[in-house]
């Protein structure tokens, strides 16, 4: 099954440029991982959510607003799209991805449009 493994963390926690290059080693060994075992299907990190558009249409008209859509504390930083057996190894994938240890990495299927159900 397909999952996106989604990367939420708190944007004003600051880490010293020793403490990221730590968290940036550990992101390389986990894609590292994946990619042998043969599960990666790819990921990005994304920018800063103050570079973010979000867009609404309402009765026709196109809105934008500068930034994200909700105020939350934790804020999307990234994601992996992974195929695994189930969902219990996509949770145990989850938990070897650093974004784990400090904030939370939400796992969520993906929709296979072609078949209307849930991606296999």
């Amino acid at each position: 099954m397909k999952y996106a493994l989604l990367i939420y963390s708190d944007p004003t926690v600051e880490a010293s440029p020793e403490e990221m290059a730590g968290i940036m080693e550990k992101y390389y060994e986990f894609t590292e991982s994946i990619n042998a075992r043969g599960i990666n299907l790819g990921g990005e990190a994304l920018a800063g959510t103050e570079t973010a558009t979000t867009v609404r249409v309402r009765s026709g008209e196109t809105m934008t607003t500068d930034g994200p859509f909700a105020e939350t504390k934790e804020v999307l930083g990234g994601f992996y799209l992974i195929d695994v057996p189930d969902l219990d190894a996509a949770v145990s994938v989850a938990a070897e991805l650093p974004g784990s240890w400090h904030g939370s990495v939400e796992v969520r299927p993906l929709w296979d449009w072609e078949n209307d159900k849930i991606a296999e």
